[in-house]
């Protein structure tokens, strides 16, 4: 595994929201989190993200293969980073990729003072950020009966 981020220009903003609804559509319909879920989201909202001078996305590249995206958001101030979404495209899924994107965007925006969120119920991905470093910060957001997203430092 080879494993690169490739920053996202405009010119490829429809190709990452497909990307992004497909990749969290299981988990959109799994948990119904129809105001939240990045597989629910307009392609305007990627471009506006995409304008923000404190956003970049990346496309997780494996060769010439994009198996995946990562979004960080670092306002480049000292301040806490953070990455909102994360996604390996499911037939991508564990093999590795979301740590090596993760060890790789820490190289590029600075090993500390990291947060993202998830989903207390995804136990594949707690355990994944806990393996990385993250520690859970206690903070909680019911979203439904099914679903309760859960915050994480580094």
């Amino acid at each position: 595994m080879n494993i690169e981020l490739k920053r996202i220009g405009m010119e490829d903003c429809e190709r990452l929201w497909k990307m992004q609804v497909e990749a969290f559509s299981e988990l959109l319909e799994k948990y119904q989190d129809y105001d939240i879920s990045p597989a629910n989201e307009p392609l305007s909202r990627i471009e506006e993200r995409l304008r923000q001078p404190f956003t970049c996305y990346y496309f997780i590249m494996d060769g010439e293969k994009a198996v995946g995206a990562i979004r960080i958001v670092d306002m480049k101030d000292g301040g806490q980073k953070r990455i909102s979404p994360i996604f390996i495209m499911a037939e991508y899924r564990g093999k590795g990729y979301a740590q090596a994107a993760m060890r790789a965007a820490e190289e590029l925006h600075g090993a500390e003072n990291w947060a993202l969120d998830t989903i207390l119920q995804e136990k594949g991905n707690c355990h994944l950020y806990e393996k990385m470093g993250y520690r859970r910060t206690g903070e909680e957001q019911v979203i439904n009966e099914r679903m309760t997203i859960i915050g994480y430092e580094k």
